[in-house]
């Protein structure tokens, strides 16, 4: 279920809060790019962002930001899932991995902690988007009778 979220390359606004909007231009496969819209609240409002990996058997995906109006130059991330039992119940590990050129003005320490923050949110969000997209799985059958 975490997967199916993850890989929607063309909809980040699925799980990520700070995502208003996203249009991608062509199929999605590598190479893909999207247009993505930032909501208000972060200093930046638009990201263009190319699809570098997408494995459906190894829950991979790993995109790049190629341009935009932040400042996270030279940006890409690497996110993998991996199925764990947690508090003894199947769920997902998700791990997410990030380089990204340190801005004029800034200390490496400033961008990590932003980096850090923005995934951290975004991870936070995507659990609580498959718990919800779980739980409504397991009462759907109740509802149904």
């Amino acid at each position: 279920m975490v997967w199916s979220l993850v890989r929607r390359f063309d909809q980040p606004q699925k799980y990520k809060p700070f995502v208003s909007r996203c249009v991608v231009r062509g199929n999605l496969e590598i190479g893909s790019l999207r247009e993505v819209d930032v909501k208000s609240g972060l200093p930046a409002t638009t990201s263009t962002e190319r699809l570098e990996l997408l494995d459906d058997n190894e829950h991979i995906l790993s995109i790049r930001i190629i341009g935009g109006d932040h400042r996270l130059r030279n940006y890409s991330s690497i996110m993998s899932l991996h199925p764990e039992i947690i508090d003894g119940r199947p769920g997902t590990l998700v791990i997410e991995s990030f380089v990204v050129d340190i801005p004029d003005g800034n200390t490496k320490d400033e961008t990590c902690y932003f980096v850090e923050a923005l995934i951290k949110c975004n991870l936070k969000s995507l659990a609580d988007v498959s718990e919800g997209l779980a739980v409504q799985d397991r009462t759907e059958p109740i509802d149904r009778m």
